[in-house]
């Protein structure tokens, strides 16, 4: 398993195979973050998080934008108390092999197989950072003050 990813315990990698939805924030040619829902894979033994999308989306564009190798991202999930975060550089990818693997990983963690798509891409991130807090504590989640 990736250093990074296992320096978190077994909790984390069970975390990111729950059903959860998760954001994407790519960064724009001016820098500012551009933020979106995603559904995210996590292949902990090779340290890589992959997502489908359509190749003409913004969130590709923007790593597409980026210097080759320089396009960092930052995918995350949040569930009450719980939260995971992890960076990377990431790519496209559009070989068939490569789609029908994250689509296949895909149906497994969110329980459903997207529908065909000749658009479809994968974004594949080398992760290089893992962070959060994936333990599950005692009680209900405490309460906002009034």
């Amino acid at each position: 398993m990736a250093t990074e990813i296992a320096a978190h315990g077994a909790e984390y990698v069970d975390f990111w195979n729950e059903r959860h939805l998760c954001t994407l924030t790519t960064l724009q040619g001016d820098g500012r973050p551009h933020v979106v829902p995603v559904g995210v894979t996590l292949d902990a033994e090779r340290g890589m998080a992959r997502i489908i999308t359509r190749k003409s989306s913004r969130k590709i564009a923007n790593i597409l934008g980026a210097a080759a190798g320089e396009a960092r991202v930052a995918v995350c999930q949040v569930d009450g108390g719980r939260w995971a975060t992890l960076e990377g550089s990431a790519r496209v990818l559009t070989e068939p092999d490569v789609i029908s693997d994250a689509v296949a990983r895909y149906a497994v963690r969110y329980g459903r197989t997207p529908n065909p798509d000749p658009e479809r891409v994968v974004i594949e991130i080398a992760i290089d950072r893992a962070m959060g807090q994936a333990k599950r504590f005692g009680g209900p989640p405490p309460r906002a003050a009034e």
